[in-house]
């Protein structure tokens, strides 16, 4: 039964691996319309409104981008980014800095998207041109030290960012005449995170099959034959940095924009580590498996555990309703990650040529 039905779909399934784009707006067009459709079924209607479910969902897809981004410099280079957050904020502070009462200036969100883009990959490319040579743990611990100095500079430049306080009141986007972006309607915003979500998913998918991507592919490997193949691994490295850099400079205006308020405490380590296990959950090397699983683990994290005991009360268990369960929620996350990376240490949705790797051994043992 099952095989017939999947045959079934076979036909689509090529049509759209020629076309992945037009793939890629299809699916993403399609959740859009099922998943503020699904938050009035139970039991997801008793634990929040569809409005918040929508606001939820919005931000669970900026993180999903923010993971494509990471997937490009550890997924597809092979280079362990732990700073990665603090493009993030660079992209942030850029928009926050020229669009709130802070700076008195009010520039239009729409380019700020491009300036945002090039601030974050002037940074990726200042962050990678050092540690060229350096690689695994060494790398790691490098972009870990550049993760920590960026909000220990912004926590510290009162005079350009308010320090502690952050920089509040920044300007919602807005199509003059048409549409005005407002905290109390998520919805324009949840459309205009799906739009770019699908863009940058395009161009990656693009980056992916082109010659960039083959080299990257390359380096993740095994940098010392690529060298030897006659590959320029020090440009290809600093195309990596740069563009996973660019997207998240894109989306940290995005960010800054929707809660219209950036602060140093929002880019901590934690944020670089929760977008590195999305990638190594979702499968690492393949671009919807990192969004999915940046895009579960949010949810996860901020909305179901965080609402477990609406959840259990709803079903009247007698035990577990006694439970407190905002108590235990890193511990269930954790638990979670470490099932997960035994159970499937490959992701949700694991690359080709990981999934390979992982059957070899799986074979050999």
């Amino acid at each position: 039964m099952m095989a017939r039905i999947s045959a079934r779909f076979d036909p689509s399934r090529a049509f759209f691996a020629r076309h992945r784009s037009l793939g890629i707006l299809v699916g993403v067009s399609v959740l859009g319309i099922l998943l503020p459709l699904i938050t009035r079924i139970p039991p997801f209607d008793g634990i929040q409104s569809t409005n918040a479910w929508v606001n939820a969902f919005t931000t669970a897809t900026i993180y999903a981008v923010l993971a494509i981004g990471l997937n490009v410099v550890v997924g597809f280079a092979g280079l362990l980014d732990l700073g990665y957050a603090a493009f993030f904020a660079l992209g942030g502070y850029t928009y926050a800095l020229v669009a709130s009462p802070f700076s008195g200036l009010a520039f239009p969100f729409w380019p700020m998207l491009i300036a945002g883009a090039i601030v974050g990959a002037i940074f990726g490319v200042l962050l990678g041109a050092p540690t060229l040579r350096l690689r695994g743990d060494y790398l790691a611990i490098v972009t870990l030290g550049f993760g920590e100095i960026v909000p220990i500079t912004l926590l510290n430049a009162d005079k350009f960012t308010n320090g502690t306080n952050g920089l509040g009141g920044i300007d919602k986007p807005s199509i003059p005449g048409i549409l005005q972006f407002t905290l109390t309607n998520p919805w324009p915003m949840y459309v205009l995170v799906l739009i770019i979500f699908a863009l940058i998913a395009m161009i990656v998918f693009r980056l992916e099959d082109s010659r960039v991507g083959r080299t990257w592919d390359a380096i993740r490997e095994d940098e010392l034959a690529a060298e030897s193949a006659g590959i320029n691994t020090v440009i290809a490295k600093l195309q990596a940095f740069a563009v996973g850099a660019a997207i998240a400079g894109i989306i940290g205006v995005v960010n800054a924009a929707k809660i219209t308020i950036v602060a140093p405490d929002q880019f901590r380590f934690i944020v670089s580590i929760s977008t590195l296990a999305a990638v190594v959950l979702g499968g690492m090397g393949n671009t919807i498996g990192v969004a999915t699983g940046a895009f579960v683990i949010y949810l996860f994290q901020s909305i179901l555990l965080k609402q477990l005991n609406t959840l259990v009360s709803n079903f009247s268990i007698p035990i577990l309703s006694e439970i407190d369960f905002l108590d235990f929620q890193y511990v269930l996350y954790g638990i979670v990650l470490v099932v997960m990376m035994l159970r499937r240490p490959q992701g949700i949705f694991p690359a080709r040529r990981r999934k390979r790797t992982f059957d070899d051994q799986k074979r050999s043992a």
